[in-house]
């Protein structure tokens, strides 16, 4: 995973985490400027989610947060996003 990159996270949990990779080893990812959404606290799907950040920006509300791989089920750049 390449660092300096905007990345989106969808998590096995109702979570989805935005921010740019700071670092990547075997057990986890660490993301610098990030979003943790928590999707019960919010009227937005998960992909509304992902488009609004796609389109806005990431809007940060943790300046690093740490992810453990077996938490992940897909990592999407954000660039890659459709809107």
């Amino acid at each position: 995973m390449q660092t300096g990159v905007d990345v989106v996270l969808d998590l096995s949990a109702n979570y989805v985490i935005a921010g740019t990779v700071q670092e990547a080893n075997a057990a986890c990812i660490t993301l610098a400027d990030a979003d943790v959404h928590d999707l019960r606290d919010s009227k937005s799907s998960r992909e509304l989610y992902v488009l609004e950040t796609r389109r806005l920006g990431v809007r940060v509300n943790r300046k690093q947060v740490m992810v453990r791989w077996d938490e992940v089920v897909a990592v999407s750049r954000l660039e890659d996003v459709v809107i």
